[in-house]
């Protein structure tokens, strides 16, 4: 038996729980998502805007926050926030244009 065996299994074993990491992320962004559409559903309808800067300033330092408690770099998680809030404000903003195009037919 190699000494290289026992470090590989290693590896492996981090690396099966780094995929199931990534999936259940995967899986966390389409929840997330889900319920994002129906905000941009409602907000649609009601004549909402698509952004909300005071929500997202909150949603920033909650996340902030948290990414603090769980050594993660806060800059990181707003990074990465702030690319998931560009993504749902987009989709709001179809949603928007589409609730609008509904309207005049």
């Amino acid at each position: 038996m190699s000494t290289a065996d026992p470090v590989l299994a290693q590896l492996r074993d981090l690396r099966d729980s780094i995929d199931n990491i990534d999936a259940a992320i995967v899986h966390m962004l389409a929840e997330r998502f889900r319920c994002t559409h129906e905000v941009g559903q409602l907000k649609a309808r009601h004549g909402l805007p698509p952004a909300d800067p005071d929500r997202e300033a909150e949603q920033i330092g909650r996340l902030r926050h948290l990414a603090a408690l769980s050594r993660l770099d806060p800059d990181f998680a707003e990074r990465f926030l702030r690319f998931v809030v560009r993504e749902v404000i987009r989709r709001h903003e179809l949603a928007d244009r589409d609730a609008s195009s509904e309207s005049t037919v």
